[in-house]
């Protein structure tokens, strides 16, 4: 089956991004929230993209343009209807993505696709949701979408391999260079990443060294361009406990466990970047 739409549930900066770079690799998208005001962000957001890719040189005003026309926005789940592949693109929550894909199962059609960019909840159970397991696969984009060039496509336990294969050629075809991982909690990239950041916060949460210092010490001495405290910001401090729970409860090892610092940040609501203030201060 050939992908000429691909329907985005999530308008968010995970979404929105994803619907740029489908736009942008020619491919017809609709993106749907349930917020009318998340949509117009999006809209808002994928454009400034857009016009920096520009100016950088990257894309013509005439790829802008064209990239801009190809995406329709939508509140109702029911208009993805048309699409050929479905990415879901919502909140890191299990029931909200249970929901979405028994949704998604009664509105689209049989042969197509439902995909999921998930961090770390498992493909299998997910797929688990719909009468078409074997239909189901993880696609997890990186945070910019426009920029990183990383997919992770995951197989759930009934993946098949024409609905890997064909995943995997939508994201190479949105320029983007994807691995394989099992079905396992975190995947590869998370699996290996969030006990980095973990550990930096138990390092900031006895005392260890500043914030600051903890950064610093890990893009000096390691050559990371951003140190794990900053992304773990930059990612959102909710998102990266979630992440956590999700790997201790899955995989049944302490190491896991986030936090309690962490915790204590993001009960207090200092969820990093997009809540002007994490491990850092940001602008509004």
């Amino acid at each position: 089956m050939g992908i000429s739409t691909i329907g985005v549930v999530g308008a968010g900066q995970m979404g929105s991004g994803i619907a740029q770079v489908a736009a942008t690799a020619g491919i017809e998208v609709v993106l749907q929230d349930v917020s009318p005001d998340g949509l117009t962000k999006a809209k808002s957001r994928i454009e400034q993209s857009l016009l920096k890719l520009c100016e950088k040189g990257k894309l013509s005003a005439a790829d802008v343009n064209s990239a801009k026309q190809r995406i329709q926005t939508t509140q109702h789940l029911e208009d993805l209807s048309r699409a050929d592949l479905v990415i879901e693109a919502a909140s890191e929550n299990p029931q909200l993505k249970y929901d979405i894909f028994r949704k998604l199962d009664s509105i689209c059609r049989d042969e197509v696709i439902l995909s999921t960019n998930t961090s770390s909840i498992s493909i299998t159970v997910i797929a688990a949701q719909t009468r078409r397991p074997d239909r189901v696969v993880g696609m997890h984009f990186m945070n910019p979408v426009p920029l990183m060039k990383l997919v992770e496509v995951i197989r759930g336990l009934r993946t098949s391999g024409a609905t890997f294969q064909a995943v995997r050629s939508v994201g190479e075809k949105m320029g983007k260079d994807c691995i394989e991982s099992k079905d396992f909690p975190g995947f590869v990239v998370n699996r290996v990443l969030m006990p980095m950041i973990n550990e930096a916060c138990y390092a900031l949460f006895e005392g260890l060294a500043s914030a600051q210092d903890i950064d610093n010490a890990m893009k000096l001495g390691t050559n990371q361009p951003m140190g794990p405290l900053a992304l773990a910001d930059f990612i959102g401090l909710d998102t990266c406990m979630a992440i956590l729970n999700v790997m201790h409860e899955g995989l049944g090892d302490p190491k896991y466990r986030p936090c309690p610092l962490l915790k204590q940040y993001v009960a207090a609501g200092l969820l990093g970047k997009k809540a002007g203030q994490g491990f850092y201060k940001y602008a509004v």
